[in-house]
């Protein structure tokens, strides 16, 4: 009978992932029916959050491996590379900025000698 019931709750879920109240208020609900006595209630509380514990780090571990592909595939720029880029033109406009004052002084003094 708890097989058939975790197979029957399992497939009303999906791939949903339930939180511990919600399926603790659905097995207090069988207890009160005499479908399920509190132990099995409890037992199979237990068994439904570790197994939806278990699917949700499962999808999740996929869905990050997949983001990972796609973001190597698209050649997509990391926002602290883009940061670090962004310094250094900054850094060299700065640079060439002081160069190019040092330039038009010393040509300014050339032509006045």
């Amino acid at each position: 009978m708890l097989e058939l019931l975790k197979r029957g709750m399992f497939a009303g879920i999906g791939a949903a992932v339930l939180t511990r109240d919600k399926i603790r208020e659905a097995t207090r609900k069988l207890v009160k029916e005499g479908r399920l006595s509190s132990e099995e209630a409890e037992k199979l509380t237990e068994d439904l959050v570790n197994s939806g514990g278990r699917e949700w780090e499962d999808i999740n571990s996929k869905f990050q491996s997949s983001l990972k592909k796609i973001s190597e595939n698209l050649e997509v720029v990391r926002k602290k590379e883009f940061l670090d880029l962004k310094t250094r033109v900054e850094l060299l406009e700065q640079r060439l900025s002081l160069l190019e004052q040092t330039s038009s002084r010393q040509s300014g003094t050339t032509g006045n000698s």
